[in-house]
């Protein structure tokens, strides 16, 4: 069982894929902020431009594009973080009923759940134990050995 919990940057606290249309970080947060305040600031140039002396043709071209390389990139970056989350979902997965073995050998068993944080993966073995997947941690399935 694959289980994605709670946002955070540490090992020790789970990991949220976020819901779409939902902040989940302080970053995204203040792109749209400023996505959002660039885009006010353009409408109210344009609404209080003085007619006889309107803005340059070039100005304002200038400012649409800019305009439209923010809101296309807030998008790529939504785009990004999904993939991440789903590729991060794979791998989770990837190792449940697999044996792993630590790097240093002391911990060994078979996945039978994980949970999947925001800087890696950690595996609840049939032992009981828990152990990190990350460099160093020997994954097999029987057949042939990886190296993480």
């Amino acid at each position: 069982m694959v289980t994605p919990v709670g946002a955070a940057s540490s090992a020790n606290t789970p990991y949220t894929p976020s819901v779409s249309g939902s902040e989940s970080s302080t970053d995204e947060k203040s792109t749209t902020l400023q996505y959002e305040s660039f885009l006010k600031l353009l409408v109210a140039q344009m609404k209080n431009q003085d007619p006889t002396e309107p803005m340059d043709a070039t100005q304002q071209m200038s400012q649409l594009a800019t305009f439209s390389q923010v809101e296309q990139t807030v998008k790529t970056n939504k785009n990004l973080e999904s993939l991440l989350q789903r590729t991060s979902l794979q791998e989770a997965n990837s190792v449940i009923g697999r044996t792993v073995t630590s790097e240093d050998g002391k911990i060994t068993g078979v996945v039978k759940e994980v949970t999947l944080y925001n800087d890696g993966i950690v595996a609840k073995l049939d032992s009981g134990k828990t152990l990190v997947i990350g460099p160093g941690v020997k994954i097999s399935d029987g057949k042939s050995d990886t190296k993480t």
